[in-house]
């Protein structure tokens, strides 16, 4: 069993617009309000959402390091930036190796050894509620990679419009969701790629959402992908096998991992959570 059903999915709190970007930072959710250009937070016991920063410059996707930091993607500043205790933030990287601007990353990860990882879709620069207008600098959209000493490459351009992105457990494999059919493209399926010296090869589609678009995700301990899948979460297993599908209220952006098993789904308006039998591989080890 993976999840509790008789549990079953509760709604924590609601007031969204698009909630994207959950993480469990110290003893709360934070998830960001796209178009609302807000942060809003639920801890145990709230009966609500509170609004925790506003305005927020458009931010989306975020990830905590095992080190603790915390980061996330800035659509409004076209930036990854660290957020620390006090909400306030320090752009980490805003420029392509070739000096132009990112078009808005989008979800970031942080693999071992201190190298963020993040994918740089347009949405920020062609949707007037995600951020705010602009031009395709560099002319692509890639997933980046900024190693702890400053260096920034390109380590996958061979997608449309890449969104979430998680590592599986022993950082081996990268799965990047393409989402371009959100804006006339193609591509709806998530993509696998090998992972070596910081950088990636053998891209191959693994999975293809059932019931929507692949958002944003997390893997587990076991190398499980828990897909948002239209107005489902899908437990995918590292074969790329269905194991389970639970169904969600709402359409789902993304989820997170909070502690004692906890899976928080930040599904259009509102955050909900189920109890799960594991927990984040990105914090393991």
């Amino acid at each position: 069993m993976l999840w509790d059903r008789e549990a079953g999915v509760v709604r924590l709190g609601g007031g969204g617009t698009w909630l994207e970007g959950p993480a469990w930072v110290g003893d709360r959710v934070l998830v960001s309000d796209i178009p609302g250009n807000r942060v809003l937070a639920w801890s145990e016991g709230g009966d609500e959402l509170e609004i925790a920063l506003a305005p927020a410059e458009f931010c989306n996707g975020r990830t905590v390091a095992r080190d603790g930091r915390v980061y996330q993607c800035s659509h409004g500043r076209r930036a990854v930036e660290e957020l620390f205790p006090d909400l306030a933030t320090v752009v980490v990287v805003d420029r392509t190796p070739s000096g132009t601007r990112f078009n808005s990353p989008n979800d970031v990860v942080v693999s071992r050894d201190g190298s963020l990882w993040f994918s740089d879709p347009p949405y920020g620069i062609l949707k007037p509620e995600e951020g705010y207008p602009g031009d395709l600098e560099y002319g692509a959209c890639h997933v980046f990679r900024l190693d702890p000493s400053g260096v920034l490459t390109a380590v996958v351009t061979d997608m449309g419009h890449p969104n979430g992105l998680a590592f599986s457990p022993d950082e081996a494999v990268l799965y990047v969701a393409d989402t371009s059919s959100a804006l006339g493209g193609t591509g709806r399926q998530v993509r696998a790629y090998d992972v070596a010296s910081g950088s990636c090869t053998g891209g191959r589609d693994f999975y293809v959402g059932r019931a929507g678009l692949i958002d944003g995700f997390r893997v587990d301990v076991e190398g499980r992908c828990w897909f948002s899948d239209g107005d489902t979460v899908v437990v995918v297993g590292p074969d790329g096998s269905v194991l389970d599908t639970i169904p969600i209220p709402e359409r789902v952006a993304n989820v997170c991992f909070g502690p004692d098993g906890w899976l928080f789904v930040a599904a259009t308006t509102s955050l909900y959570r189920l109890r799960t039998t594991t927990s984040d591989a990105a914090l393991a080890g």
